[in-house]
């Protein structure tokens, strides 16, 4: 199987680190498994047109990247991280729903 192939099994954060034999504390992947997941992807989206074309190159970047995202919430948390869009969202959100739109 390739690279991508292999990764399109991945499902959780414990397969990725697993996958790409990290070390990991269950405790720390707990809490913050989609931050992590989604901080690998943030990561992967900065320098997306540098991976190399080699595919064993590729895993280790791969494996890098997500080693540094899971790094990122072993000395930090998710509120100080702020890896989600709700993080970023300043004062009261408010929305109107006009009630003949509730039954549309």
């Amino acid at each position: 199987m390739s690279l991508a192939d292999d990764l399109e099994t991945l499902e959780s954060a414990e397969d990725f680190l697993n996958y790409f034999a990290l070390e990991y504390d269950p405790s720390v992947v707990h809490v913050n498994r989609l931050h992590i997941l989604q901080r690998f992807h943030n990561y992967l989206s900065q320098g997306e047109d540098a991976l190399p074309e080699d595919e064993d190159a590729q895993r280790e970047v791969y494996k890098r990247l997500l080693a540094r995202a899971y790094q990122d919430f072993v000395v930090s948390d998710a509120l100080t991280e702020k890896v989600f869009k709700v993080f970023h969202m300043h004062g009261e959100q408010t929305t109107f729903v006009p009630v003949d739109g509730l039954f549309k």
